[in-house]
């Protein structure tokens, strides 16, 4: 199985990645894997959607920093399907050369947003740069003994580097979702989760309410509900919806019959296995 991430080597994506691989064999479906590393969340979702990788692993929110909203906007625009998802610990390290005083730290935008007061205490005159993933943050940092990077403790041994400080995000239950995308969707287990898109079009009173009211007259649980903008106008949104219940499931079957009435678009963007 070929499962794109983000890379180079020693991501959260990688490890995301791996764990679900892992997942599969307990239950019976082991496969050879192969990595292949992106450069960007787009290029791993678009390697999917062309077929040059059967799978791809991105984040699509964090429980210190909210949603991962480039991936969202993707999965919108992109035919691509979730088919599963992983969480994963997040404990972010301070890495570098440790032979000079750091001047410079290095990360993705979201590990930089995760350690924010760690950085405004410890490091207040230093210059914070954003790259495109903790490990090529590491990987920078292997060149001038002034500049740090925010990665895993896992991602300094695999580039030769120091671990400077250990825990350093802001909060310590500090967990990444990840998704995982393919092109097949994913068959029913009993436990599943269904992630959609809503678009209302028209902004009138009670119109959010009507599409919640389809799933709560069923016994529908929805887990997470969260707005991104159109890009039409200001006050226009879609709606992210994800709800326990696989599409198949007769209840759900209803609900979303019902909702693709009332609403301008419906997208759903695939019924999944829910992570443990």
């Amino acid at each position: 199985m070929r499962i794109a991430v983000l890379g180079p080597e020693g991501t959260y994506s990688e490890k995301a990645a791996l764990r679900w691989s892992q997942d599969l064999a307990r239950s019976g479906c082991a496969q050879m894997t192969e990595l292949i590393y992106c450069s960007d969340f787009e290029d791993v979702l678009k390697a999917v959607e062309a077929g040059v990788s059967d799978v791809g692993v991105v984040p699509v929110e964090n429980s210190l920093e909210g949603a991962v909203t480039v991936v969202m906007d993707l999965l919108l625009k992109l035919s691509v399907s979730i088919i599963g998802e992983v969480t994963v610990p997040v404990k972010h390290c301070l890495v570098g050369r440790g032979e000079d005083e750091v001047k410079v730290v290095l990360s993705h935008p979201q590990a930089l947003a995760q350690c924010r007061q760690y950085l405004r205490d410890h490091y207040p005159g230093a210059e914070i740069r954003t790259t495109g993933s903790t490990s090529h943050a590491a990987r920078l940092a292997q060149e001038f003994p002034e500049m740090a990077a925010i990665a895993e403790a896992g991602t300094a041994e695999k580039y030769g580097l120091k671990i400077l400080a250990r825990g350093i995000q802001d909060a310590g239950g500090n967990v990444t979702r990840f998704i995982v995308a393919g092109k097949v969707a994913a068959e029913a287990t009993g436990r599943d989760k269904t992630s959609l898109v809503v678009y209302l079009q028209r902004d009138r009173p009670g119109a959010l309410f009507a599409i919640l009211q389809e799933f709560a007259a069923r016994a529908i649980n929805l887990t997470r509900i969260e707005s991104r903008p159109s890009r039409k106008g200001l006050g226009d949104y879609y709606f992210y919806i994800d709800l326990e219940g696989h599409k198949d499931e007769p209840a759900v079957r209803e609900a979303l019959k019902a909702i693709e009435e009332k609403a301008a678009m419906i997208k759903v963007l695939g019924s999944y296995p829910r992570a443990e």
